[in-house]
């Protein structure tokens, strides 16, 4: 697990103070780039080395408490599921210990050589990911 940790910003809320839902979602990336970073493999590092990256499939999110400005905010991230070419991290969103959003997102191994194509994970890269006693197979 990894914790990616910010402050609401004034950009962040609506009308009514409250945070704009799709800020939730830039989160998860940003989160999803540190916990990359955090494992050895900085996205930037990653493309301009390897010309590989890691692109988004399908997001989700659910909101169980509203975030305000200057709310101090913890992400725990983790990749929860596995399969040969994609990977699923979680994201639980904290304020004051306390639980106020949780997502995820579904993300493809993804050469960019060529025209963009996703490719087996390296065993190397899935060990720093997901311990292997803690791994699942997505369906």
């Amino acid at each position: 697990m990894v914790e990616y940790t910010f402050k609401v910003r004034w950009g962040d809320t609506d009308a009514a103070g409250i945070v704009f839902y799709p800020n939730f979602y830039k989160w998860m990336d940003e989160a999803t780039h540190e916990f990359l970073a955090s494992i050895g493999l900085p996205s930037s590092t990653l493309y301009s080395e390897q010309q590989v990256s890691v692109p988004l499939l399908e997001a989700h999110c659910e909101f169980k408490s509203p975030l305000f400005f200057e709310d101090a905010v913890i992400v725990r991230s983790s990749v929860v599921e596995m399969q040969r070419k994609v990977f699923k991290i979680s994201h639980k969103f904290f304020k004051d210990e306390k639980m106020v959003a949780e997502g995820y997102e579904i993300r493809a191994w993804t050469s960019f050589k060529e025209k963009p194509k996703a490719y087996p994970i390296p065993d190397e890269v899935r060990g720093k990911m997901m311990p292997a006693n803690a791994e699942k197979v997505m369906n």
